[in-house]
C-alpha cells in the first residue's frame, strides 16, 4: 500500500497542476490520463486520495491512540489546567506513544505484507488481507468480550467459528467501544486524588471564612506539587503502555 501511495501521489499532484492541459481518452474499462506518454488510471488516483483522506480516521479507530489521548486530556482537566500542555503536545505525545506500542504490529505488516507486495510477489488483495490480520489480532486482544458479542449480535453473525472469522468491520467498532470504556475508567481513577485535594482546600477555606477566594487557585499548586513529586508523567506513561495486551 505504501508503494501504491508513492506511485499514485506524484500523479495526483501533477494532475492538479496540469489538469487543463492534458488530454483524456475514454475507454470502456475506465479513463486514462496521459502524462509524458504513459497512461495512469484515474481510479488509482482516486483510491490514493481516498486513502489519504481516511488515514487519520484509520489511525484513530484501529490503534491505541484513542485511549492515550483521552487519558492525557483527563489528566490535564484533573489538574485544573486549561491549555497546558497544549493540544499539539498531547496529540504529538499520544502519536509517538502509539507508534512505540504498535511497533510489533507494524513490523509484522512490513515483513508479511509490504515487502512481498513491494517485490510484486503478492497481489493487492492479498496485501490487504495480510496487512489487516495483525491489526485485527491487536484489536481483538484489547476488545472486551461483552462489546464484541454486542456488535456480533447487532450484525447478526451466526456462522463464525472463532473470533478470527468475525469481519474487521465488526471488530473495529467493538474495539473503539472498549477503548472508550477503559479510557474513562482510567480517567476516573486519575481524578480521585486531585478531587481529594480540592475538597480539603475548599473545606479549609470555608472554615477560615475565605469564601470569596477561589479554591481552584489555591489547590492548583498543591495538585502540581503532588503530580511532580509522584513522577506523574512517568507513572502515567508506564501504566498506559502496560495496559495494552500485546
Amino acid at each position: 500500500m505504501k508503494n501504491r501511495l508513492k506511485k499514485g501521489l506524484p500523479f495526483a499532484l501533477a494532475a492538479l497542476i496540469i489538469l487543463p492541459c492534458i488530454s483524456f481518452k475514454a475507454y470502456a474499462a475506465g479513463l486514462d490520463i496521459n502524462l509524458n506518454g504513459t497512461g495512469t488510471d484515474t481510479l488509482e488516483i482516486l483510491e490514493t486520495l481516498t486513502f489519504l483522506a481516511l488515514l487519520p480516521t484509520i489511525l484513530i479507530m484501529t490503534t491505541c491512540f484513542t485511549r492515550i489521548v483521552i487519558v492525557f486530556s483527563f489528566v490535564r482537566n484533573a489538574l485544573g489546567l486549561q491549555q497546558t500542555p497544549p493540544n499539539q503536545v498531547l496529540v504529538g505525545l499520544s502519536l509517538i506513544l502509539s507508534i512505540f506500542i504498535m511497533t510489533p504490529v507494524l513490523n509484522r505488516i512490513n515483513n508479511e505484507a509490504y515487502k512481498p507486495y513491494k517485490a510484486e510477489q503478492i497481489t493487492q488483495e492479498e496485501f490487504v488481507r495480510r496487512a489487516s490480520d495483525p491489526m485485527k489480532t491487536f484489536m481483538l486482544k484489547q476488545t472486551k468480550k461483552d462489546d464484541l458479542d454486542m456488535f456480533v449480535g447487532l450484525a447478526k453473525i451466526k456462522n463464525a467459528d472463532s473470533v478470527r472469522d468475525i469481519p474487521i468491520t465488526v471488530v473495529i467498532p467493538a474495539f473503539v467501544t472498549s477503548e472508550l470504556k477503559r479510557a474513562f475508567t482510567i480517567g476516573f481513577l486519575i481524578y480521585i486524588p486531585f478531587l481529594v485535594i480540592d475538597l480539603i482546600v475548599s473545606s479549609t477555606l470555608m472554615s477560615m471564612g475565605m469564601m470569596m477566594l477561589p479554591p481552584a487557585m489555591i489547590s492548583l499548586p498543591f495538585k502540581l506539587l503532588l503530580f511532580v513529586l509522584a513522577d506523574g508523567w512517568g507513572l502515567l506513561i508506564k501504566s498506559l503502555v502496560a495496559s495494552f495486551n500485546m
